[in-house]
């Protein structure tokens, strides 16, 4: 089946099918429907190799390193959610770490003609990036670092930070310790939502006049990298009594080291996550943590994207999400000596 016949069928010029399939302007909502409705009588599927050859696959990447955080999920529901009434298709790849691995999974995108691509927090080296984004439309997400060549969405993670920090000190703590990823130094991104995370830690600390006690324990965002923070903290020479995470994921595995030492969550330790994500309202777990929209943010990233697809390239839109703390079970005074 062709296009033509679509046209045929729906009683339609074959410019309509085409504006139809591209989303495009001009295409009216009883146009949609009676071309649509063809184009399932006739089980016609638009041939991606084929549309890619005129110009467009109809096609978008998305790069992010793990599918294990479950913060990911709610970025990729809010791309899905503002794609599904398009004909553009979501592939995803998870390339791992490694910023080799990560470049090489961007370069396949390019190689099979995605009309764009949006990167999660790339480790990826912010030269390959812009490289990328010169040629095919690109919005990073989670960088801090503008660049006229992509567009941007971003958390104001100093002030999420500080939010934690004014959070706790509210309630009595001054030992107040931060879970943070280590980054990614080959990677040359400065601005990462690690060190944006860490900077407003230690500003807020040091507005409070509680410098002294920081500490700044970096680890991988997953369950065993919160374990291993977790225990270091907690079994060290100033254990902290509250603890914040850059990521709910790890928080859990600092949930499963209080287990491991006899400790509770939060009679012995102050926990707060970050994201938001499902797992923190689970009722064994009602984890404190900062929302940072995770499903705005897909869907705005997948918005900006289709914008630039569509030929915006006069200027980069950099989008900044504004957090909020959402206080549950895991916070409370800490216990008097």
């Amino acid at each position: 089946m062709t296009i033509t016949d679509v046209a045929r069928h729906a009683g339609v010029s074959t410019a309509a099918v085409s504006k139809v399939l591209r989303n495009a302007y001009g295409s009216s909502p009883a146009m949609q429907e009676k071309v649509r409705a063809a184009m399932a009588e006739l089980n016609y599927r638009p041939h991606a190799a084929a549309r890619g050859m005129r110009g467009r696959t109809y096609t978008i990447g998305v790069l992010l390193d793990n599918i294990r955080n479950p913060f990911f999920a709610d970025i990729l529901d809010g791309i899905r959610d503002e794609l599904h009434q398009s004909e553009y298709t979501v592939l995803i790849g998870a390339a791992g770490f490694d910023a080799d691995d990560q470049a090489r999974t961007v370069r396949s995108m390019v190689d099979r003609q995605m009309d764009g691509i949006i990167l999660i927090a790339p480790g990826s080296r912010r030269s390959e990036v812009l490289e990328t984004a010169a040629t095919t439309p690109t919005v990073v997400i989670g960088h801090h670092d503008p660049s006229p060549a992509h567009d941007s969405v971003v958390d104001a993670d100093g002030a999420g930070a500080g939010l934690v920090v004014d959070h706790l000190v509210s309630l009595g703590h001054r030992d107040i310790a931060l879970v943070s990823a280590p980054g990614t130094k080959a990677s040359l991104w400065k601005q990462t939502p690690e060190a944006e995370l860490a900077k407003g830690y230690l500003e807020a600390m040091e507005r409070h006049g509680l410098v002294e006690q920081a500490q700044v324990v970096r680890t991988s965002y997953s369950d065993d990298g919160g374990y291993k923070a977790g225990m270091q903290l907690l079994t060290g020479e100033r254990p902290p009594t509250a603890i914040m995470t850059g990521a709910d994921v790890a928080a859990l595995g600092i949930y499963r080291a209080t287990d491991a030492l006899g400790m509770s969550v939060p009679d012995d330790l102050s926990l707060v996550g970050y994201n938001n994500t499902a797992i923190a309202a689970l009722t064994a777990v009602q984890l404190s943590s900062v929302d940072q929209a995770g499903h705005t943010m897909g869907a705005t990233a997948a918005r900006m994207l289709i914008e630039r697809v569509e030929g915006r390239r006069d200027r980069a839109v950099l989008t900044t999400m504004t957090p909020r703390l959402v206080v549950r079970r895991s916070t409370a005074s800490p216990r008097t000596p």
